[in-house]
């Protein structure tokens, strides 16, 4: 069985790329409850992974007598924990995304208001810019980072 973390958001989810119906709106009923699984199946996953570390870090806590081995334990639960960080904070942002589906203001982007579509946010579906508006972030953080 193929590990978890190498499959797409959607195959986590247990589901197909949505098939559009000729003349459906944007952001219909069909296609928040779509975009609403995704987003509970990778949170569910998260905090799963989350519990996960929890218990190996309990599980594998030893006083080792060798500094060498004892640093070595340390450093790698630093690097858990801030897997960890990275993985609470992407749960705040799939919660504020699920939010938006509540409030029927998902899928649109932030800055100009277009939609930023269907496919863009089945592969990323914390999206909040559209591809346009995220390549000119981009270029602008690029640009004051050098500057």
């Amino acid at each position: 069985m193929p590990d978890q973390k190498k499959l797409g958001l959607l195959a986590q989810a247990g589901l197909e790329p949505y098939q559009e119906k000729p003349g459906e709106e944007y952001m219909s009923e069909a296609q928040l409850a779509h975009f609403k699984k995704i987003l509970e199946a990778w949170r569910n996953d998260l905090r799963n992974e989350v519990d996960r570390t929890m218990n190996h870090m309990q599980d594998e806590a030893a006083n080792f007598p060798d500094p060498v081995d004892r640093a070595a334990q340390e450093e790698e639960f630093s690097l858990e924990l801030r897997t960890r960080d990275r993985e609470r904070k992407l749960i705040k942002k799939i919660e504020k995304t699920l939010q938006l589906i509540e409030e029927d203001d998902f899928g649109f982007c932030n800055s100009c208001g277009i939609e930023i579509g269907i496919r863009r946010l089945e592969a990323r579906p914390t999206a909040d810019l559209c591809v346009d508006c995220k390549t000119l972030a981009e270029i602008r953080e690029k640009q004051q980072g050098r500057g």
